[in-house]
């Protein structure tokens, strides 16, 4: 067994052994004429205890959406789907790292013909897992998505109703995912947020255009509300409507491209530290906003994820964020970032 001991003034501190065969947690009590080393035993190696973990994880399952919204941008990617063997090897890297999936990036994760095949795969492995859909599959997919133990929270993109042109039966549209959700919610304890990303900046406005209007009548009929929905909602926040059922509306975003015009570059995001992302290639992307995978840390099928994230690259971005500096073009035109202030 090693100790490592430091000397600090007036001080207590905890560092870790970097002993490849004996993990140790070894708390330093200093003062001005003596250290005293208390060594605790751990089960775990040194190095395990070090990895960086990640709040949310975007692992992208398809490339391919079957609509075609206007405030999202068409995937310029090649169109794939991921194979159910790369999924679960994607599962084994990030593992150290997480314990929640988000399974889209771009693409409509309902498409995928094996998605509760994936569910399944993420509930042996330990991972719960986080859906966000238009919406239109549900009817289709409905016996693939119930009863599965790794399903944590299902997000409906409500807005892309409207946002595709050519969409029909809006009531039939809003009823089915109701009716699927209040037959998920009875059976487990999956959370469900509706989302309504389209209001403009100024809310009085979009209460006198009635925005989103006959589908929330819809909604606060089906769950007998005695008030108007968009009476109570602030935007950025979300109402409760049952049990584990919320309404969230927000402002519509653009997403960042190179091609948008560049900001001063102060601010900070949380793109590396606390989330994370694969896309159906393989590219690992800082945030579930690098939609094309402009900011490529390498490639999850040429390196691990652990490796990866140690990269230049990946710790430049961190780094400039604890700046309050975006060191990536792409990070200098994201609108998103500004929410988190400068």
């Amino acid at each position: 067994m090693k100790y490592k001991c430091i000397l600090l003034n007036r001080k207590m501190a905890t560092v870790v052994s970097l002993n490849k065969h004996v993990s140790i947690y070894e708390q330093v009590c200093c003062n001005s004429d003596r250290t005293i080393v208390h060594p605790v035993l751990s089960s775990q190696r040194s190095e395990e205890l070090m990895v960086k973990k990640f709040k949310k994880f975007y692992l992208e399952i398809t490339s391919v959406c079957n609509l075609a919204c206007s405030f999202c941008p068409p995937t310029e990617r090649q169109k794939q789907f991921i194979s159910v063997e790369d999924f679960s090897k994607r599962l084994d890297q990030i593992k150290p790292h997480t314990d929640y999936i988000y399974l889209h990036v771009k693409g409509e994760p309902l498409l995928h013909p094996k998605i509760g095949q994936l569910l399944d795969l993420s509930h042996e492995k330990g991972f719960k897992v986080n859906i966000t859909t238009n919406g239109t599959l549900i009817n289709k997919k409905r016996e693939k998505l119930l009863n599965k133990p790794a399903l944590r929270q299902m997000n409906f993109s409500l807005h892309s109703f409207d946002g595709h042109i050519g969409s029909k039966d809006k009531e039939g549209y809003v009823k089915s995912i109701l009716s699927f959700i209040k037959e998920a919610t009875s059976q487990s304890e999956m959370i469900v947020s509706l989302r309504l990303w389209n209001l403009t900046q100024d809310n009085a406005t979009n209460i006198e255009r009635k925005r989103n209007r006959e589908l929330l009548e819809i909604i606060e009929k089906e769950f007998d509300l005695d008030y108007k929905i968009e009476e109570k909602v602030v935007p950025g926040s979300g109402v409760k409507i049952a049990d584990r059922i919320f309404i969230n509306q927000d402002y519509e975003f653009q997403w960042p491209a190179l091609h948008e015009e560049e900001d001063d570059g102060k601010g900070f995001c949380y793109g590396m530290r606390n989330q994370a992302g694969i896309l159906a290639n393989g590219t690992v992307i800082p945030c579930c906003l690098d939609g094309e995978g402009v900011i490529n840390l390498g490639n999850i099928n040429e390196n691990s994820f652990s490796d990866i994230i140690e990269m230049d690259r990946a710790k430049n971005l961190v780094d400039g964020f604890s700046r309050r500096v975006a060191v990536e073009e792409l990070c200098r035109k994201c609108g998103y970032r500004k929410r988190f202030g400068k």
